[in-house]
């Protein structure tokens, strides 16, 4: 059975921008977190993650198109 809805997760992890933590599902506003993780260690790489994604998109040949005045 495929699982993609994650609100039958048993745990889930958030990484708070705003306190610079790890925290549980019952935590600070969900629009100072980053998440839901699976586990406590993917919340910890949030950072790292959303680091990787902004360089994989700013080196995105479509998201870098030029638009033509022509």
């Amino acid at each position: 059975m495929w699982h993609g809805y994650r609100g039958d997760m048993e745990e889930e992890w958030y990484y708070c921008v705003h306190h610079r933590r790890v925290e549980p599902k019952l935590g600070c506003r969900m629009t100072d977190r980053l998440g839901p993780y699976l586990t406590r260690e993917e919340a910890e790489r949030a950072l790292e993650k959303v680091e990787s994604r902004n360089v994989e998109w700013d080196e995105d040949p479509v998201w870098n198109e030029e638009e033509d005045d022509g």
